[in-house]
């Protein structure tokens, strides 16, 4: 998701946003297509920022009122695959502003449907919505994960799995986990809010590092995590 634009070139916080509101697939409801794929072995990213407004004033859709600043703030990107950034740069009058930014509207939603976040009547339920998604993370690291045996093994596949699961799961899976127990903060006992904000700077350590938006591993899965809303039945 690299964007050298200077000024307009994005913040990284900007695109973590936008790769939560993605959800891993192009923000064209028409495309969809997986920001992710296999090749060789290799898991690689296909991921474009595109500008709603160019991020100069002579490109697709220029507004020359934006600043450079303006132009690589949140609400002037969106998430595209390659094929679709390139279309709608190059048939700009096809694809306005206000087509673009309700592609990232409605997309935004329909991610927001998968999680079904919601505010539940019990602990023990917003516990039971948690649980699942931790012991899915848990069960792949420790299958895949960076401590097994597999990476002294030059030939193991292990490594390549890990990183797709990262992608398709574990990823996804975080997210769900933070909107859930940000919703449910009500039910959170004092250590556990210090370990909710502390895995949140870990998912946000972790999507970096694994989205190649950053080359540091950042910080680590807080043990306590495991645990939160624990005492559930």
């Amino acid at each position: 998701m690299a964007c050298s634009r200077g000024k307009a070139s994005p913040e990284t916080t900007t695109k973590l946003k936008l790769f939560a509101d993605s959800g891993g697939y192009c923000q064209n409801p028409k495309c969809l297509e997986s920001l992710f794929k296999e090749i060789g072995g290799k898991q690689i990213h296909i991921a474009e920022m595109a500008h709603v407004f160019s991020a100069s004033n002579i490109g697709p859709r220029a507004d020359k009122r934006l600043s450079e600043e303006e132009r690589g703030f949140y609400r002037n990107l969106i998430l595209l695959c390659p094929t679709c950034h390139t279309i709608i740069d190059k048939a700009e009058e096809e694809y306005p502003d206000s087509t673009i930014l309700e592609w990232k509207r409605t997309h935004r939603e329909k991610i927001a449907e998968r999680f079904a976040v919601i505010e539940y009547s019990s602990r023990n339920l917003a516990c039971s919505a948690v649980l699942p998604k931790l012991n899915e993370n848990r069960t792949i690291f420790l299958q895949y994960g960076p401590e097994t045996d597999g990476r002294f093994n030059p030939e193991s596949s292990l490594p390549i799995i890990w990183r797709r699961k990262i992608q398709s799961t574990i990823l996804p899976n975080n997210r769900h986990i933070l909107h859930v127990l940000d919703a449910n903060q009500k039910y959170l006992k004092d250590q556990e809010f210090e370990t909710l904000e502390a895995f949140r700077q870990h998912v946000d350590d972790f999507e970096a590092y694994h989205l190649g938006i950053s080359d540091e591993h950042g910080s680590q899965f807080p043990s306590a995590m495991s645990q939160i809303l624990g005492d559930c039945q």
